[in-house]
């Protein structure tokens, strides 16, 4: 309670009059707080230098991300253990009112849930909205993957590795609304499946990575969606080749050809459920050998000479990524918010200036920003962290492939000495 805020100028330009507002921060868990203006003491604080983002696959992580990967697994196996508590109940509540029908109440309520429930996910509903709306629902349906800012433990044994397609990420809906695919889109008229979540009316929500990769496979040849296009159905269906990633696939997913724009690698989770958002059970990694773009672009296709960020305002002005819950970047001072009539849950886009992101205990304690305007209209939500957090490495000291190999290599080294060990 007793640390003293800090803060950075902030500048910008707003219907041709310049105006200077201020980035207050001090950072506690997620909160916020300070009241002060001026930037000496940002510059004197310790910037986080190339050679601490460099990490071998043997040193410490420069984030939570591990942490966070076992709460979503921990999660995971309670609402498993919540489901199976559910479906005793209602057994049980089924049972006890075929011998007393005078308390129909917890039938009631059990059926006002599920029916809530489905409200919330009716895919034919939600394709009758438009524009921005029907963007931003069908978004946040999409598991979308964190960027790989550390190498997962056991990344040789829990996870799986394919050549990620370049092109938009959406849902193919069949006409009954009885199939929900996850799908990626090529330009030569063929959705590459890179995921699957409902088939026959049955939810895959809940199944693990391995048995819907195996699932999916599977039913697109028996349907015959991998077929070249005919009459009956326009575009052609190919599954992306999944590797375990050991040194073999990992190898493969980076340097065999495939029959797409390779844009990066994926790499999910054996053990990961279909969750809707940010999720770091499935990675997303890429450099120059494998992708088109790793460093993002501005709206002209160019570089820009500073990383730009996408921030959310908050209605308190606190800046926030578009992680659950978010990450704050900073907070804008509340007259500059008036003078230049920005709203809350407005997208903002950011510049990084010199005094870059610093950290703490892998933790963002402050980042110095500079105001931009207004990204394009089409955008839905802001960066999440492990982006930011992704292209500030790209630009310092990249987590390469190499890092990648040795990690896999190691591991696959230690279970041969391990079983060798155990035979002798």
């Amino acid at each position: 309670m007793g640390e003293k805020p800090v803060t950075s100028g902030l500048s910008c330009s707003f219907m041709g009059v310049s105006w200077t507002g201020f980035l207050i921060y001090r950072r506690s868990d997620w909160g916020l707080t300070g009241s002060s203006t001026g930037i000496d003491n940002f510059k004197q604080d310790k910037v986080m230098a190339p050679h601490d983002l460099r990490r071998p696959f043997k040193r410490a992580a420069i984030s939570d991300q591990q942490r966070r990967r076992e709460l979503s697994l921990q999660r995971q196996a309670q609402n498993r253990r919540d489901a199976q508590h559910q479906a005793r109940c209602l057994a049980q509540t089924i049972l006890s009112l075929q011998n007393d029908t005078a308390e129909p109440h917890p039938e009631f309520e059990i059926a006002a849930q599920a029916e809530e429930h489905a409200q919330d996910f009716d895919v034919r509903q939600a394709a009758r909205l438009k524009g921005a709306e029907a963007r931003r629902w069908f978004a946040k349906q999409l598991m979308l993957p964190e960027w790989m800012i550390d190498v997962p433990d056991r990344l040789n044994t829990d996870w799986y590795v394919c050549a990620r397609p370049a092109g938009k990420r959406c849902f193919v809906v069949s006409s009954n609304g009885q199939r929900l695919v996850g799908y990626a889109m090529a330009p030569d008229q063929t959705y590459y499946v890179i995921d699957m979540v409902c088939w026959g009316g049955m939810s895959l929500y809940e199944c693990t990575a391995e048995f819907r990769f195996f699932w999916v496979n599977s039913k697109l040849v028996e349907t015959g969606a991998s077929n070249d296009p005919s009459t009956y159905h326009r575009y052609r269906f190919k599954t992306v080749v999944i590797y375990n990633c050991d040194p073999g696939g990992l190898k493969a997913a980076y340097t065999e050809p495939v029959p797409y724009v390779k844009d990066g690698l994926l790499f999910y989770n054996k053990h990961a459920h279909y969750q809707s958002g940010n999720t770091p059970l499935v990675l997303v990694w890429k450099d120059e050998n494998c992708s088109q773009y790793v460093l993002d672009t501005d709206g002209k296709g160019q570089i820009p000479d500073q990383q730009q960020v996408v921030l959310e305002l908050l209605d308190d002005g606190r800046l926030a990524t578009s992680d659950d819950p978010p990450v704050i970047f900073g907070c804008l001072d509340k007259d500059f918010i008036q003078k230049t009539g920005l709203q809350a849950s407005t997208l903002l886009r950011f510049a990084i200036n010199e005094g870059g992101l610093c950290f703490a205990d892998g933790k963002l304690e402050k980042a110095d920003l500079q105001y931009l305007g207004k990204p394009n209209r089409a955008r839905a939500f802001a960066d999440s962290y492990s982006k930011v957090m992704f292209q500030y490495t790209v630009r310092h000291s990249p987590l390469r492939i190499e890092h990648l190999f040795a990690s896999v290599n190691s591991l696959s080294e230690e279970e041969n000495t391990c079983d060798t060990d155990m035979v002798g």
